[in-house]
């Protein structure tokens, strides 16, 4: 793992072409209270709502985090959501040239998402407004020239294929002849289709489970009925090699010189939506094969990457310094749950637009006790999510004086991680947590004590977040610890902020 660790700080920034079906992701959410009077079904009040990029958009994305060069290749309508597609990859740090398409609509997923008590979503349905017909020859021929075009500045080009006509078995063909001739490896992430034959010469496949077995024809129920299946499809396409991914299995590495090789997840997590990891899992293996990786390196970044995407609700494109911070984590370097403030901003973003509200507080937190659990036990029940920022040493330090802090910041952060009802735990070094919360503009911000002054409260108040003042427990405080240890005064009570 540390020569992985190397091996990513190495990296460079590859250019990787993306072509494929581009997709408009569109999410509604609401609250479901009762059944409607006119037909038993859900009403849905909408609650929230956001748009992300999807289809090959996705894997743009996610090879944009990853610290590559992105330029996407592909066809959108002269519509409204076109327009809103190529914004949102422009914010992702991709580059694009759509090949226009006047009589086609930029494809668009739309789901409902239920909001049970106002925090665990669940998807109701889903509506697709799309065109599945391959695209006419002029808009192929178009495509076919841009991506010639690009190819001599790419170090890779990925095929992304959704079946929705754009990587059709028309132009599919010449879109590889045309990498192949300018020396660029091509990756394809095939369609669930029972023939592959028009990705023949590509140089890596990635199906998972289900594709390959509906591209080969054998169910997949062993080593020897998935190394069969990896060789039909060998057969058929003259891949270089196939990467089949496996779920919680992690992933399947077969070349047709070399016997097939499993490569389980190092870490397994808790899977919270598995959604995205088969596009993270193609991009990473795009941005280290284009770093010059073996392809049995590329496949252990890739399997970190995914393990780190799916403990995220919904498709988050993961940067290499998370995947970077897992290893570390795995070789006990990290607590999974101390993290930075600009990975903080990115994820309890994320989680507020699915719903939940987050709470804030902050404190120095030393020599963790019982009244701190209690306390965080009771800013937890304030919404879904918890995160606690703690001062530095060289913060507690000031606030505090000589001999301050008992505990170091790095053991603090690492007790208050442990703690079931807290979520993140951030750690910052000003006098004052006004920053971070100007940052993450939490839904509730919440203090314990006695003091009437909540630092903050005006920023809080003032985007229309909520102030709580949480009661400490009689007699459990830092500084009455302190005091019963070192003074030997076992009756001392006094009740301080945390």
């Amino acid at each position: 793992m540390q020569a992985l660790i190397e091996t990513i700080e190495r990296f460079g920034h590859p250019q990787v072409l993306v072509v494929g079906d581009f997709i408009l992701d569109r999410y509604v959410y609401g609250d479901v209270e009762r059944i409607n009077p006119e037909a038993p079904v859900p009403v849905l009040r909408q609650v929230g709502a956001e748009s992300i990029v999807g289809g090959a958009g996705r894997v743009a994305a996610a090879v944009a985090a990853l610290g590559a060069q992105v330029m996407c290749l592909g066809v959108a309508g002269d519509d409204e959501g076109g327009k809103e597609l190529a914004d949102l990859l422009k914010r992702a740090a991709a580059k694009l040239q759509f090949v226009p398409a006047p009589d086609r609509p930029t494809a668009i997923k739309t789901r409902y998402v239920g909001l049970a008590q106002h925090r665990h979503a669940q998807q109701m349905f889903r509506v697709d407004d799309e065109s599945t017909e391959p695209l006419p020859q002029d808009v192929q021929m178009a495509l076919l020239k841009a991506v010639r075009k690009h190819l001599p500045q790419a170090d890779v080009m990925v095929l992304e294929d959704y079946d929705k006509g754009v990587v059709s078995a028309d132009n599919t063909p010449h879109l590889i002849d045309a990498a192949r001739s300018a020396g660029v490896p091509v990756l394809v992430d095939p369609a669930c289709i029972h023939n592959y034959a028009h990705y023949r010469g590509a140089t890596l496949l990635t199906p998972n489970r289900y594709e390959a077995e509906v591209a080969s024809g054998i169910r997949i129920v062993d080593d020897a009925s998935l190394e069969a299946a990896g060789r039909a499809i060998l057969e058929t396409t003259q891949a270089g090699m196939l990467v089949v991914t496996l779920d919680k299995e992690g992933a399947y590495l077969l070349q047709p010189d070399r016997p097939g090789r499993r490569f389980p997840h190092r870490h397994p997590r808790s899977v919270y939506d598995v959604s995205g990891a088969g596009d993270v899992v193609l991009a990473a293996l795009a941005v280290a094969l284009a770093n010059g990786c073996s392809p049995e390196v590329a496949l252990d970044f890739a399997n970190v990457a995914a393990g780190v995407e799916v403990a995220h609700r919904g498709f988050v494109p993961i940067s290499r310094g998370e995947v970077i911070d897992e290893l570390e984590r795995m070789i006990g370097l990290r607590v999974d749950k101390v993290v930075s403030r600009d990975f903080l901003a990115a994820h309890i973003s994320h989680r507020r637009r699915g719903g939940e509200k987050v709470v804030f507080t902050n404190g120095c937190f030393d020599l963790l006790h019982m009244g701190h659990i209690r306390y965080l036990q009771q800013a937890r029940q304030l919404g879904q999510c918890l995160v606690v920022a703690i001062n530095s040493d060289e913060s507690v330090a000031r606030l505090k004086g000589p001999g301050r802090p008992v505990i170091g910041e790095t053991e603090r952060a690492e007790m208050l991680a442990a703690l079931e009802c807290v979520d993140y735990v951030t750690v910052f070094d000003e006098d004052t947590p006004k920053p971070l919360l100007d940052l993450l503009k939490p839904d509730v911000l919440a203090k314990g004590g006695t003091t009437s002054v909540v630092v903050g409260r005006e920023i809080v108040e003032g985007y229309g977040g909520r102030v709580v003042t949480l009661d400490l427990v009689e007699g459990l405080s830092t500084t009455d610890i302190i005091d019963r240890i070192v003074m030997g005064n076992p009756n001392a009570v006094e009740k301080t902020d945390p």
